[in-house]
């Protein structure tokens, strides 16, 4: 008996398990798109994670079962996103992704050397037509001679010789290398700068900015510097006049005068035709240029709040400085004292790198007020000619400008 019971209880338990196994297996078989009946079992879709499945079509009466449910959107195609810095790519139809600014600015920082080397240049007077460093000899029509003349000091007159002695400097030569420095106040100019945005970044836009500066600079020097004055010597014969020469020390005639000497130079044994003399330089010497200045970098921004922002840019930056180096000098030798002017014009063009920050007021919806710091480390430029140098630095230079910003 308790074998035929045993034998009972596992005949039974196989039959349910068989049954369970028949019931399973008729729900897999059926098709995923059936609509199954309710006392049936549910028919459960292969999992097709990790695979790329053809789609399954949908009967037309079947496809409001398939509708989005709730607020769901579709998401935008990955193309558009990195996904794994978070960086979006600015839509073409999106309001705001380009500027463009306009302002004043002061430049700071900015100083120039002033230099003479070897032997400069002196325009002085013009021998040519008569005139000379301390007197003049100007021809009056009359024949060979002239009444048109006069001189500075007695010292002029050669008693021995008879000749009355101008002067005329033609060159100094600078006892070693002389300069100085001088450093400018502040420089009022121009900036303006276009730009975009191409990527936000969260709360940070990504673009790029281009900007142009107009900067009028002028320093000026002075300074003295000794040497020696190289001078050319021209003598004129006053053999008729002798008593009246030392006595009228700084006499000035003209046309028509009473007393008339030869009106050309004649060259005289005993006396050289030049000579040099110590003397020394005095004057201004002033850089009167403008500075030109473009650059290129990426742009960051940064909304703070409702009412202000934070923009950032950094790039290479090229400088173009043209203008003229003017010099008004004081030519002192032996006594004797003469002017010198005249300018040098130039242009030479610097490389560096620029740094920009800017604090963003938003007035309205397209405008804002900015306050802006820029550093722009250039080259120095140089304007010389005829040993003389000036050279302007530009390595630490910095900027603030303030304007006004539209985005557009």
């Amino acid at each position: 008996m308790r074998n035929a019971h045993s034998r009972d209880f596992f005949a039974w338990c196989l039959s349910c398990c068989f049954a369970g196994i028949a019931l399973a297996t008729s729900a897999q078989a059926q098709p995923p798109g059936q609509n199954p009946d309710a006392n049936a079992p549910v028919a459960v879709p292969p999992d097709t994670s990790g695979q790329t499945q053809a789609p399954v079509p949908v009967p037309p009466d079947k496809a409001a079962q398939l509708q989005p449910v709730g607020d769901y959107q579709p998401q935008p195609a990955s193309e558009t996103r990195n996904s794994f810095w978070g960086i979006e790519k600015t839509s073409e139809d999106d309001d705001w992704t380009r500027h463009f600014r306009i302002g004043a600015m002061v430049g700071l920082n900015i100083s120039a050397n002033f230099s003479s080397k070897g032997t400069l240049n002196i325009s002085g007077n013009n021998a040519a037509q008569g005139n000379f460093d301390d007197g003049y000899v100007h021809p009056s029509g009359n024949g060979s001679f002239t009444s048109d003349f006069g001189y500075d000091s007695a010292s002029q007159y050669n008693t021995s010789l008879h000749r009355l002695l101008m002067h005329q400097a033609t060159s100094f030569t600078p006892i070693g290398t002389s300069g100085g420095e001088e450093s400018g106040s502040v420089f009022p100019g121009f900036d303006m700068a276009y730009g975009g945005n191409l990527w936000n970044w969260g709360h940070t836009r990504i673009g790029w900015d281009l900007g142009f500066g107009l900067l009028p600079i002028s320093i000026t020097d002075n300074q003295s510097v000794s040497g020696n004055v190289n001078r050319n010597i021209y003598a004129f014969d006053i053999s008729g006049i002798d008593a009246f020469i030392p006595a009228q020390p700084g006499y000035r005639g003209g046309p028509g005068g009473s007393v008339s000497i030869p009106s050309a130079p004649v060259a005289t044994a005993g006396i050289p035709a030049t000579d040099q003399v110590p003397g020394n330089i005095t004057g201004s010497h002033t850089l009167d240029v403008m500075l030109y200045t473009v650059r290129l970098g990426p742009s960051f921004y940064w909304d703070l709040n409702d009412y202000l922002g934070l923009s950032a840019s950094a790039g290479p930056a090229v400088g173009i400085v043209s203008g003229n180096y003017h010099f008004n000098e004081t030519i002192t030798a032996g006594g004797i004292s003469t002017s010198n002017r005249g300018q040098i014009d130039g242009t030479d063009i610097v490389y560096g790198g620029y740094v920009n920050a800017m604090l963003m007021y938003h007035v309205v919806e397209n405008g804002d007020l900015y306050l802006g710091v820029q550093y722009m480390p250039l080259g120095n430029a140089s304007i010389n000619g005829g040993g003389r140098q000036g050279q302007l630095n530009l390595g630490g230079q910095v900027y603030v400008s303030v304007g006004i910003n539209w985005p557009f």
